[in-house]
């Protein structure tokens, strides 16, 4: 049992890498999080978008095809509030660098209380449904990782704490960014980041229906 345990806990690491490694919104969200408003702000963020991640294997863990089926209808609707909501905090982020250049660098925004990051990253990121439709296909190819009620919590374990890591390795960037970089600098990335939020959202709203 214990070989399968480690078995399924790599996996969940390796699958909870390749579904936060490659760089996309919720990425760029996080070090532009990390960059205007330090450490606490970025973890807070990435600590958000793993939970989410984590439920999304479990999801899949306890009846994949079936969240899968019952998502699929609403795949659409989904990504649509998905580029919405993408485009109006890519809007301010904008207002709020306008309107940080009257402030001194180091003052932060009430609103930036981490528990409220949190709680807006986990809602962010579980709108995006292919992740569990992404766990699922790869647990329907790896039955062996499900095989017990050990495995799945080894393999959920595995993928949450691989996002986790990886969302903190962002966040850090980020604030590195914050303390090292001097204000001008910052709102130059903190533009371009709300640019490329924006394409993101341009894309999803323009994906195949």
């Amino acid at each position: 049992m214990a070989a399968a345990m480690g078995g399924s806990f790599l996996a969940g690491v390796v699958a909870g890498y390749a579904i936060a490694i490659p760089v996309g919104a919720i990425a760029v969200l996080i070090v532009e999080q990390g960059l205007r408003r330090g450490f606490r702000a970025g973890f807070a963020a990435g600590a958000g978008a793993a939970t989410a991640d984590g439920l999304y294997a479990a999801l899949a863990m306890v009846a994949g095809v079936a969240v899968s089926a019952a998502l699929a209808p609403i795949e659409t609707p989904l990504r649509l509030i998905a580029g919405l909501v993408l485009l109006g905090i890519a809007g301010r982020g904008i207002l709020s660098l306008i309107r940080d250049r009257s402030r001194p660098s180091a003052a932060l925004d009430p609103s930036t209380r981490g528990w409220t990051i949190y709680v807006r990253f986990t809602g962010l990121t579980l709108l995006n449904p292919q992740t569990v439709i992404y766990f699922a296909a790869l647990i329907l190819g790896l039955p062996q990782i499900g095989a017990d009620p050990a495995s799945r919590v080894a393999f959920v374990s595995g993928a949450f704490l691989a996002s986790f890591s990886w969302q903190t390795v962002l966040a850090l960037v980020g604030a590195v960014a914050h303390r090292r970089l001097p204000p001008g600098f910052r709102t130059v990335l903190g533009a371009l980041g709300s640019v490329v939020i924006a394409g993101f959202a341009i894309a999803i709203l323009v994906g195949p229906r």
